[in-house]
């Protein structure tokens, strides 16, 4: 696992050990960020379920102004540190050592990201609650592009009841990247 591009293109990234993380493919990666390539200049990025940290890292190294790591397993907490250290990106980085739901309701009023990319553990729903926090939140903006990466067969037809428009889906061989955004109506 590796950085794709920018400041810190070909850096290589540690993954936390164990089953508790899928880390990204370079491949994956790659696609997701020639897909995001002009919102990331100048964006604050939150990277929620951040595992190893490799796509928030890859926001910072393609020219975020700052990314907001959230991640509560202690093993990949410290990827992410040693991570940001190596790549030398850490100065434009939190870490929030928290559950998902408590950073979030932390993060209030404090910030607002152009974009949020979560990577959740598959078929539990948390993107779903994650969207749901979000419908009502200071965190995001109508501009706000949020990703998050699923299951192939995770069901989204719920997206427009909770106010969101499906910007993108993109399907890979047994997982997908969905982009929406706040419905405009």
């Amino acid at each position: 696992m590796r950085v794709i591009a920018g400041k810190a293109r070909s850096l290589q990234l540690k993954a936390p050990l164990g089953e508790h993380t899928r880390p990204t493919t370079d491949r994956i990666k790659e696609t997701l960020f020639n897909i995001l390539q002009g919102e990331i200049p100048g964006s604050f990025f939150l990277d929620l379920f951040a595992g190893s940290g490799s796509i928030g890292i890859e926001a910072l190294s393609r020219g975020a102004d700052q990314a907001v790591f959230v991640e509560n397993d202690k093993n990949a907490l410290a990827c992410i540190e040693e991570n940001l250290t190596h790549t030398n990106l850490k100065k434009h980085a939190l870490v929030c050592k928290q559950d998902v739901f408590v950073a979030l309701q932390s993060l209030e009023y404090q910030y607002s990201f152009d974009i949020v990319f979560m990577d959740p553990p598959y078929d539990r729903e948390l993107e779903r609650k994650v969207l749901e926090y979000l419908t009502v939140s200071s965190l995001i903006t109508d501009e706000t592009l949020i990703i998050f990466e699923a299951s192939i067969d995770t069901d989204i037809t719920y997206l427009e009841n909770l106010g969101y428009e499906l910007i993108k889906e993109k399907k890979y061989k047994t997982n997908k990247h969905v982009f929406v955004q706040r419905s405009l109506r």
